[in-house]
C-alpha cells in the first residue's frame, strides 16, 4: 500500500507484525524510506535498518482477559502451533530431561501436518506427554493458569511472541529460547529464563519454583496491557502529527 500511502493528503503509518528477514523486503523498504513503520519488537528491526522506524510498541492485552493464579501446577505447557521453527521437539525433550509432565496445546495447520506425522507424531507416545490439540480462550487460560512455566523454544526470529504475556498475565513464568523477541520480553531470573540450549533449559525448570508469579503477574501490568499498548500508540501518533518524522523515544 506504499505507493498509495504516497499519494494520500493525511498523515499514515503502518505497524509491521510479521517477520522482516524475507529477502524480498529490503529493496521495498529501499525504496519506501519516507512511509513510517512501527515495531512490535526492536529485534523485529534488525533485518531492515534502512527502514523508516518511528517506534515500538509492544502487543498489550486486557488485564482481565487472563486469570491470575498464585499457585502453580505440576506440568509444563507447550501452547501455540505444531511447525518446524516453534521445536515442541525441543519442549518434549526438556520435559523428558526435566521428569515432568509436559501438556501440548496445539493447532496443526494444513502446510505444518507432513512435519507433524514425519517429525512430531511419534514422539508423542511418552507417558509424560498429553497432547491436547487446539484450544479456545477459556482452555488457553485454564491451561497457562496451572502450568509450573511455559516452554517458548523456537529457533526462530519471533517478532513478538503474544503467548509469553498471555502467561504473565497468569503468573506463570516462561522459559524461552533466545531468538527473537524473547530477551525483550522476559525478565532473565525475574519473570522466567532465557535459555540458549536444551541443557541450560533443564536447569532453568529446576529453579522455576524460584520465580514469583505474583511478579511474573505484575510484569504484565506494568507493559503488557492494552492500555500501555494505547498509550505508545498515541504517543507516537501524536509526534508524527507535529510534522516529525524521527523516532519517538522509547
Amino acid at each position: 500500500h506504499f505507493p498509495l500511502s504516497r499519494r494520500a493528503a493525511f498523515r499514515q503509518v503502518t505497524t509491521l507484525h510479521g517477520r522482516l528477514d524475507l529477502p524480498d523486503l529490503p529493496p521495498l523498504y529501499y525504496r519506501f524510506t519516507d512511509m513510517p513503520v512501527i515495531s512490535i519488537s526492536h529485534s523485529q528491526r534488525r533485518p531492515l535498518p534502512q527502514a523508516q522506524w518511528v517506534g515500538t510498541v509492544y502487543h498489550g492485552l486486557p488485564p482481565d482477559s487472563f486469570t491470575f493464579q498464585e499457585t502453580q501446577g505440576d506440568y509444563l505447557l507447550f501452547l501455540g502451533r505444531i511447525s518446524p521453527e516453534k521445536r515442541v521437539d525441543r519442549a518434549i525433550e526438556i520435559a523428558r530431561r526435566s521428569g515432568r509432565k509436559l501438556k501440548i496445546a496445539a493447532k496443526i495447520d494444513r502446510v505444518d501436518r507432513y512435519y507433524f506425522n514425519k517429525h512430531i507424531k511419534h514422539l508423542l507416545n511418552e507417558p509424560f506427554i498429553e497432547f491436547i490439540g487446539e484450544v479456545d480462550h477459556g482452555g488457553k487460560n485454564k491451561l497457562l493458569g496451572g502450568a509450573s512455566a511455559l516452554l517458548f523454544p523456537i529457533d526462530w526470529p519471533e517478532p513478538f511472541g503474544l503467548v509469553m504475556i498471555e502467561a504473565f498475565a497468569c503468573g506463570t513464568p516462561v522459559i524461552g529460547f533466545s531468538c527473537g523477541s524473547v530477551p525483550e520480553i522476559i525478565v532473565d531470573g525475574e519473570t522466567g529464563f532465557i535459555v540458549d540450549d536444551i541443557d541450560r533449559a533443564v536447569e532453568a525448570v529446576g529453579k522455576i519454583d524460584q520465580i514469583s508469579r505474583a511478579r511474573c503477574r505484575g510484569e504484565f501490568e506494568q507493559r503488557f496491557t492494552d492500555r500501555h499498548m494505547a498509550k505508545d500508540y498515541i504517543r507516537i501518533y501524536h509526534h508524527l502529527l507535529s510534522g516529525s518524522s524521527t523516532q519517538v523515544a522509547a
